[in-house]
């Protein structure tokens, strides 16, 4: 059979579509779907180590949220131990109370700092200096010993006793504490 040229033409026109689509479709179709796909990947990669971060964020969180009754009740406790007003204006006056309930008779207790309290928020620490200037050191050691038992929310930092050459049955004894605070 032979093709006359109308014919050679209509295959000819025919091959260059077949090659055009073929391009297009390798070019414009497939090409982009490759590099979209590829992007993808990377993508998704690249959120591994962020949802490695996300899931610890999240035990985290889960291990707070937990936490939180034991905080809040604690949080209650101490609130419940301070009483209401400025600290100068209630712990001289306790602890004056106190050692006088110990026999101890003379005391003065003085601000001596403040600062912020990190575990509490919220709260704060008020830094005493108490001076004792005549006391037996057994009395001074009971009146201590009740301090610290009855009061969980002051804190001996340093303790300094001196003798006095003049009555050595009597010492001097100075005191520096910390105290827990409403801020």
């Amino acid at each position: 059979m032979k093709l006359n040229k109308d014919q050679i033409q209509k295959i000819a026109l025919g091959g260059m579509t077949f090659c055009g689509v073929f391009y297009s479709y390798f070019a414009f179709l497939l090409g982009p779907l490759s590099a979209a796909r590829e992007q993808a990947i990377k993508d998704t990669e690249e959120l591994g180590p962020k949802i490695t971060s996300a899931r610890a964020q999240i035990s985290k969180t889960t291990g707070i949220e937990e936490k939180a009754p034991a905080s809040l009740q604690l949080i209650e406790q101490v609130q419940a131990m301070i009483p209401q007003g400025a600290p100068i204006a209630w712990v001289p006056t306790k602890l004056t109370d106190l050692f006088k309930r110990e026999s101890v008779d003379k005391v003065s207790a003085r601000m001596t700092g403040e600062g912020a309290e990190k575990e509490l928020t919220g709260f704060g620490r008020s830094m005493w200096s108490v001076e004792v200037p005549r006391v037996e050191f057994t009395t001074f050691g009971r009146a201590l010993s009740a301090l610290e038992n009855e009061e969980p929310l002051m804190e001996i930092q340093s303790l300094e006793i001196d003798a006095g050459r003049d009555d050595a049955q009597f010492q001097r004894a100075a005191i520096t504490l910390q105290n827990i605070v409403r801020l």
